[in-house]
Parts: C-alpha cells; sequence; structure tokens
C-alpha cells in the first residue's frame, strides 16, 4: 500500500513528496506525468481532460510496495486497497491566485482551481473514496520543513487531522464573487 501526497495545484505536493521521497527512500509515482506520458491529457476549453478510467488502469501496473504517489487525481484513479495514507495538502485561496498568476494560468482557471481549493472538492473526494485513511494538512503558515515533518508524524501514525474550511473565510470576507 502506498502513501499518496494529493491537493489542488499549487499547495506544494511535488515538493513535500520529493522530501519525503529523499527521507523516507522511496521512488516517485507521479500521476500528472503518467497520464502525460501515456498521452490521456486532452485540451478542452483551456483546460486538460483526462480518460480517468485507462489512468487508473495504467497507474494500477505501475504501484509497488516502496513509492509515494502524486497528483491532484489520486482520488479518482487509485482504489482503496492501494492506499495506506492519504495527505490532502490545503492552501489558503488568496495565496493559490498569486501562484496561478505567476504560472500564468487563464483567468477560468484560476477561479476553477481556487473555487476547488475552496469548497474543498479534493478533501472531499479523498474522504468519500478513503474515509478513515484521509488526513488534511494546512501548509499556509507553514515552511517547506514543517509541512514535511508534520507529513512525516502523520505517516507515522501520529494522528493529528486539521479540518480546514476556506469557505468560512471566503464568505466572511464577503468575496464569494471573487471566485465563483
Amino acid at each position: 500500500m502506498s502513501i499518496v501526497i494529493t491537493g489542488n495545484p499549487g499547495v506544494g505536493k511535488h515538493t513535500i513528496t520529493r522530501k519525503i521521497a529523499d527521507r523516507l527512500k522511496l521512488s516517485i509515482l507521479d500521476i500528472n506525468t503518467t497520464a502525460k506520458d501515456s498521452g490521456l491529457f486532452e485540451e478542452n476549453d483551456g483546460t486538460n481532460d483526462i480518460d480517468v478510467k485507462k489512468l487508473r488502469e495504467i497507474i494500477e501496473h505501475k504501484i509497488y510496495e516502496k513509492n509515494i504517489i502524486v497528483g491532484h487525481l489520486a482520488p479518482y484513479v487509485l482504489h482503496k486497497n492501494q492506499v495506506k495514507i492519504m495527505i490532502v495538502l490545503r492552501r489558503n485561496p488568496y495565496d493559490l491566485i498569486s501562484v496561478y498568476r505567476d504560472r500564468k494560468y487563464s483567468e477560468k482557471k484560476i477561479k476553477e482551481n481556487a473555487g476547488s481549493e475552496i469548497l474543498g472538492i479534493i478533501a472531499h473526494d479523498a474522504t468519500n473514496q478513503f474515509n478513515e485513511k484521509v488526513f488534511q494538512i494546512n501548509v499556509s503558515k507553514k515552511t517547506i520543513l514543517e509541512t514535511v515533518e508534520e507529513t512525516l508524524e502523520l505517516i507515522l501514525g501520529n494522528e493529528n487531522n486539521e479540518d480546514v474550511d476556506w469557505l468560512e473565510l471566503v464568505n466572511s470576507n464577503n468575496d464569494l464573487k471573487k471566485f465563483f
């Protein structure tokens, strides 16, 4: 069973995964790279659509004991019996906007990804699929080292799940129209 790091684009999945993989001597299975290398990305109105069913089949043959899996598609392409623990990295949507602009995302893509983070779509879908195996970490005010240490604690079984609710923050700032 694998360790999985997921979350919306821009939350630090790959950075944290590389550090964890180095510390635990694990190889990395990057879901996005696998999808891209397999020709499964389809451009559709400025976003990339993926045949999740085909990707699931491909991923199934690449998973083995000593790896860590990374990608925002993890909740949609993995089965519960393949996952030891799934950690959803969460980040303040106000911070994500600047990350997305730096990445030259379109305004539509910025709203979609920030909106997904606000609503906690990946966290929700992960929890529905993997239940007690899912933990959230709010990385907003944490250094990379702090996030790595907290992730390692979760992997080692020291539960410290964070309940992240960006909708309350955005609503209290009266900014729903900014994101939706």
